[in-house]
């Protein structure tokens, strides 16, 4: 890292070719969203960044690229999610925190990317869920709620700290009717289901995923499946919990078994439930918040790691339910 004549041009020494096409991104797309954030200007000669601008856009921008050195220095992806994130952690004082987000790594996918929590608030889940036997997560689609915990739950199964992962949601249809779908009950529920085989085919692959499924290590049900059983050495994941009933809330939890954990995750403002009929997900998170054990995690649409517009569909319509 070397500073360069006056304030307003600062240059970084870049460790390698890698580093320097991730600091770039496709096309120079990290560079230009790095600009738009900060307002300076960035260019990559050989293996050196050069930033220029006014003192505040320069101190701004070298802030903001040291924050999120430790991906690109990893040659990993950067994506406007990352970089927002660090940004606002800069903004409201918190980048020591979010310097620890990048060492917060808890496993490595098939492609080869590092899984980890990307924002702080996802950060506190993770914690959540590692230090409490029930762990509610509520929030947006796309706050990475339920790969977390996917994540979070293969871990400790390679590690051997459970026996088994089972994954369930209740098939409750947006609009559609199961009837009209074809094949048997699981057939049925199959696409409703289809989000949970998806983290797992990116963490484990999946060859791998349909070998644990035949032997039972890894189940992947509706929630029907659940009622008379006890869950023992299990990592439970319930599903878009937003959908299920006071009755069908208090039959899963009271099926946690010895040497077990279990996460809900849902967006309670997507509640597809009959007009006036209470969401389980809703009632369990204010009745058990304080209860010893228990863990309520409230994401927000700055959590969001999808697509950058989810971020703006989510806000658009939070607005709407103002009115």
């Amino acid at each position: 890292m070397t500073e360069v004549a006056s304030s307003g041009r600062f240059v970084i020494d870049l460790p390698d070719s890698g580093s320097a096409v991730a600091l770039s991104g496709s096309g120079q797309k990290t560079l230009h969203s790095l600009e738009a954030l900060t307002g300076a200007s960035l260019v990559i000669r050989g293996l050196q960044l050069e930033i220029t601008g006014r003192p505040s856009q320069v101190e701004r921008a070298t802030a903001l690229v040291q924050l999120i050195r430790p991906l690109w220095q990893e040659g990993q992806t950067l994506s406007q999610v990352d970089l927002q994130a660090a940004m606002t952690s800069l903004n409201t004082g918190r980048g020591a925190a979010h310097a620890e987000l990048s060492s917060f790594v808890l496993a490595r996918s098939q492609r080869g990317d590092l899984l980890r929590p990307r924002t702080l608030r996802q950060k506190v889940y993770v914690e959540a869920m590692e230090g409490h036997d029930l762990t509610f997560a509520l929030g947006p689609a796309g706050t990475g709620k339920t790969f977390l915990a996917t994540v979070l739950a293969v871990r400790m199964l390679s590690e051997r700290k459970i026996e088994r992962l089972i994954l369930t949601r209740p098939a409750i249809e947006a609009g559609e009717r199961l009837g009209f779908l074809p094949g048997d009950l699981q057939q049925k529920v199959d696409p409703y289901l289809r989000p949970l085989y998806d983290a797992l085919h990116s963490l484990l692959g999946p060859e791998k995923t349909s070998t644990l499924l035949e032997k039972g290590v890894i189940e992947v049900a509706p929630l029907a499946y659940m009622r008379g059983r006890t869950l023992d050495e299990a990592f439970v994941i319930l599903d878009e919990a937003q959908n299920t009933t006071s009755a069908q809330m208090r039959m899963v939890l009271t099926r946690l078994g010895e040497r077990s954990r279990m996460v809900v995750t849902g967006d309670i403002t997507q509640v597809d439930l009959p007009p006036g009929q209470l969401s389980g997900l809703v009632e369990a998170s204010e009745l058990l918040e304080k209860i010893e054990g228990v863990s309520v995690c409230r994401l927000t649409s700055a959590d969001v790691v999808r697509h950058p517009l989810v971020q703006r569909v989510v806000n658009a319509y939070a607005r709407k339910d103002k009115h």
